[in-house]
């Protein structure tokens, strides 16, 4: 079983449990008014419904609306939930606050699928998608909940939060604003189920046992998980598992997991995936979007950045906002977040960030005043400090190539650049994700030290000289690697990491801190989708191979004596699966599959290797 901590975080079944509740534990109840309701769909199906109104009726209310997968609960009219909304400013502010039970899960009827495809054109009245069930049930709402003045608004965290993105194409006129957060919204490019193409093995493996559980009828509880696995080693326990295909061994999904059997099902991005990439749909947005995500996201970090680019470029003109913070998943909607790891903001950043979030449903939702919204509002590790800028990425970055020199350097000049490095990746000893034993995934790894790596013989390591002036790398990178492989398919991972010189204010270890290297961004890659997710394409062993990838944003400030470092490996685990460094279906992989091989990266001048980082004068 995953942590509590990583189920809170991962999962977010019910936003409460992560949420501060409110100081009196019976506040919804002494303010608030339940009621629960089926609401028919255009199909005819219903969902069901929990409305929590304002006792004062003083005045009209809006709308605000969580739609999710993980219940709607506590059910019963006399049982109200501890807290409501996305935070305690907006429920003492007074909303009527909905939550909804999507398709197939929970109280509500029908049949649920995994990220339910839109779609853009209709076949009938009847045919249904997120958007149609959100419409359905906000027309319903307006005529049958007295006392509300005809605006809605939706939020919704990880899986609601891709119901609130879901909302958005041919929006009901009502709704007015919208905020997805850490919304899933490409699961094969880089949410939850994959990056780039790579499994990730940990995180899924945990989710499905709990999530994929079949529903013949609605319920209020699930009750069980589908197996028992006591994982105390995650490292130890997933390479003893071997090939992933033994995930369905009768003691673990069994092909009793339907979204399981469907991941392993669709190993490129076909049809399956393609039809639940929700970018391609935010198009012609007319609500006010709101898009929040952490930099300490582990899940989907990408999803929150891909969604207000996707609507920044396919609706114009738009009222269309981001706000990245320091965060894990979710942890902006707690009431205190002043550290992470090591890291020490020296500040509680959920009030800035909470204050944003008021007044963006306040202005949009009751007309209240509000000081003009930044586009990106983002928190700048490194110097802790909040910044606004008026595009993003902000124009002002300019790209420098920082290139792999030999004898581990890395500098933004070309310089004497020539030969390779190479070490050798086995499928049977990989590289761990973090240091020591975790049995659930330690969502901290995203800010580890990376010493226990960089001593290995099948990691790579460049770094700068001490920097002689702070840099400020703030918008998108981009790893450019050419490698060569004895194998025909290959993973790579790429680390960019913040070297410190010693003990400073911000950062809190009981380690030598001298020499700590601490991650800031990484990412992986297989590279038998180099040319397309589409189409996989073997590696020609010994030729060298052009690996070049867009990694997720940073607003980072590497200071003044501290070096910029790059790691440069092939494995990830249990994060992500093995790659068998063999041109095969991995999902089917044998034992046999799995091949060691060696790994070559190239840096001389016809195969400049390195990372573009887009730097802030």
């Amino acid at each position: 079983m995953p942590k509590p901590v990583l189920l809170c975080l991962l999962l977010l079944p019910l936003l409460s449990t992560c949420q501060t509740p409110a100081p009196d534990p019976d506040y919804v109840k002494h303010h608030y008014d339940k009621t629960e309701v089926y609401i028919p769909m255009r199909d005819g199906r219903k969902l069901f419904t929990a409305i929590y109104a304002p006792k004062d009726h003083s005045h009209p209310w809006p709308f605000l609306m969580e739609r999710s997968p993980y219940s709607s609960g506590p059910y019963g009219d006399t049982l109200y939930r501890r807290s409501l909304g996305p935070s305690g400013r907006l429920m003492r502010g007074g909303y009527i606050f909905v939550y909804q039970d999507v398709r197939g899960r929970y109280m509500s009827e029908g049949d649920f699928q995994e990220m339910t495809p839109a779609r853009d054109h209709k076949k009938g009245s009847k045919e249904t998608d997120e958007s149609t069930d959100t419409w359905d049930t906000m027309d319903w709402l307006l005529k049958h909940v007295a006392n509300n003045n005809g605006r809605a608004g939706l939020w919704g965290i990880s899986y609601p939060g891709f119901y609130a993105s879901a909302s958005l194409p041919d929006a009901h006129p009502s709704i007015k604003a919208v905020s997805p957060q850490a919304p899933v919204t490409d699961e094969f490019i880089g949410d939850d189920a994959n990056h780039n193409g790579a499994f990730f093995l940990l995180d899924n493996f945990d989710f499905d046992n709990f999530f994929d559980i079949p529903r013949p009828e609605p319920v209020k509880n699930y009750s069980r998980n589908l197996f028992r696995a006591d994982i105390h080693d995650a490292y130890d326990f997933f390479l003893r598992l071997g090939p992933i295909k033994n995930s369905n061994n009768a003691e673990y999904f069994n092909h009793q997991g339907k979204i399981w059997d469907e991941y392993l099902g669709h190993s490129t991005y076909d049809e399956y995936w393609r039809a639940r990439n929700i970018r391609t749909h935010l198009k012609d947005i007319r609500p006010a979007v709101l898009v929040v995500g952490g930099w300490f996201d582990a899940e989907d970090m990408f999803g929150a950045l891909r969604t207000y680019e996707a609507i920044e470029k396919q609706s114009t003109p738009n009222d269309n906002h981001l706000v990245m913070g320091p965060w894990t998943h979710g942890a902006w909607a707690g009431g205190n977040w002043t550290k992470f790891g090591a890291l020490d903001f020296k500040q509680n950043v959920n009030e800035h960030y909470h204050e944003i979030e008021s007044e963006f449903f306040n202005h949009y939702l009751k007309d209240s005043a509000m000081a003009p919204l930044a586009e990106a509002t983002v928190f700048e590790t490194g110097s802790n400090q909040w910044k606004q800028y008026s595009t993003w990425p902000p124009k002002e970055a300019t790209p420098v190539k920082y290139l792999l020199h030999p004898g581990g350097g890395l500098e933004p000049a070309p310089g004497e650049i020539t030969g390779y490095d190479e070490y050798v990746s086995d499928p049977a000893h990989p590289v761990p994700y973090i240091d020591g034993t975790h049995g659930g995934r330690d969502n901290q790894y995203i800010v580890t030290d990376q010493r226990f790596a960089a001593h290995r013989p099948d990691v790579l390591v460049y770094q700068t000289a001490p920097l002689t002036d702070s840099i400020t790398v703030t918008g998108r990178l981009r790893a450019d690697i050419f490698l060569s492989s004895t194998g025909t398919d290959a993973d790579l991972i790429v680390k960019l990491i913040d070297v410190l010189p010693g003990r400073e204010d911000g950062i809190q270890t009981t380690i030598d801190p001298t020499g700590y290297q601490r991650l800031v961004r990484a990412d992986i890659f297989r590279c038998k989708f180099r040319n397309s997710f589409e189409k996989p394409e073997p590696l020609v062993p010994g030729q060298p191979t052009e690996i070049s990838f867009d990694m997720n944003e940073i607003a980072h400030l590497f200071k003044k004596g501290h070096r910029i470092m790059v790691q440069v490996q092939s494995s990830w685990f249990p994060l992500a699966d093995r790659n068998p460094q063999t041109f095969v279906n991995i999902p089917t992989a044998t034992q046999n599959d799995f091949q060691k091989a060696t790994i070559r990266i190239y840096h001389d001048g016809a195969h400049p290797s390195g990372i573009i980082l887009p730097v802030l004068r």
